[in-house]
């Protein structure tokens, strides 16, 4: 009597879940370690001034004003122009810091108001310490 071998002619059968697994992972890793940069940078043309740059201090708070009027306080936008918002988000960003350096950068086309607004919410909410950004004139 002989005995054949049952010989399945059929393909193996791959188990794919451990690759599926894998795959996974590998997209979580990547997706969390990956840096996305957000290039996010004011445009202020700074009018030109001749004179000594001023000596910063440790503790600054900077409002920039656009060329359309729109506030940015220490680069984080400020969600509208009236003094009310501006103060607030002045008080959030002084917090208790006794008597911060306040700078105020505006755009040479900025709209003349809208500095003053600057200047008058920052002293309502205490800030004695301002001074406005120039940048330094090309010597003729």
């Amino acid at each position: 009597m002989q005995f054949r071998s049952k010989h399945d002619d059929s393909e193996p059968l791959v188990n794919v879940t451990p690759l599926i697994d894998v795959v996974f992972l590998l997209l979580i890793f990547f997706m969390v370690s990956t840096t996305f940069n957000r290039e996010t940078r004011i445009n202020i043309d700074l009018p030109e001034a001749s004179g000594e740059p001023l000596k910063v201090e440790k503790t600054v708070v900077e409002i920039s004003i656009d060329a359309q009027g729109r506030y940015f306080v220490n680069q984080k936008r400020v969600v509208d122009g009236r003094i009310g918002t501006l103060k607030r988000a002045l008080r959030q960003t002084v917090g208790d810091r006794p008597n911060p350096q306040l700078i105020i950068s505006s755009d040479r086309r900025t709209p003349y108001e809208a500095v003053i607004r600057a200047m008058d919410a920052a002293r309502q909410v205490g800030l004695v310490n301002i001074n406005l950004a120039t940048q330094q004139a090309e010597a003729p």
